[in-house]
């Protein structure tokens, strides 16, 4: 006899605490700080879920659910007047870099 499972756990968002909390540290764009819940599901059909343990930072466009603690600071508002010229701040990561430098010492991204 063979018995073929198809299933697993997936992490489904469930509440939004705050929108643009952060950035994604896979693309770069606005992450939100969220609670979730695990899923477990079989055969493609939700079956159990239950909450997650501490809220998570995730991103809409790219999907990904990471650990607050490795986000990104949110980017900078466009009203609010730059302390530093563009130059001198990487476009994906919005640190200080040196203006010789070609890509970012910090996200690697290029300049």
């Amino acid at each position: 006899m063979f018995f073929f499972f198809v299933g697993g756990v997936e992490q489904q968002v469930s509440k939004v605490l705050k929108a643009g909390a952060g950035r994604c540290i896979n693309c770069g764009s606005v992450a939100d700080l969220v609670e979730y819940e695990k899923v477990l599901k079989m055969f493609f059909v939700p079956v159990w879920r239950w909450p997650g343990k501490e809220p998570a930072m995730y991103c809409n466009d790219c999907s990904l659910m990471f650990p607050q603690s490795f986000s990104l600071p949110p980017p900078p508002r466009s009203d609010s007047p730059p302390s530093l010229p563009d130059v001198l701040r990487c476009h994906s990561c919005a640190r200080v870099v040196e203006p010789e430098f070609s890509f970012c010492p910090f996200c690697g991204s290029a300049l």
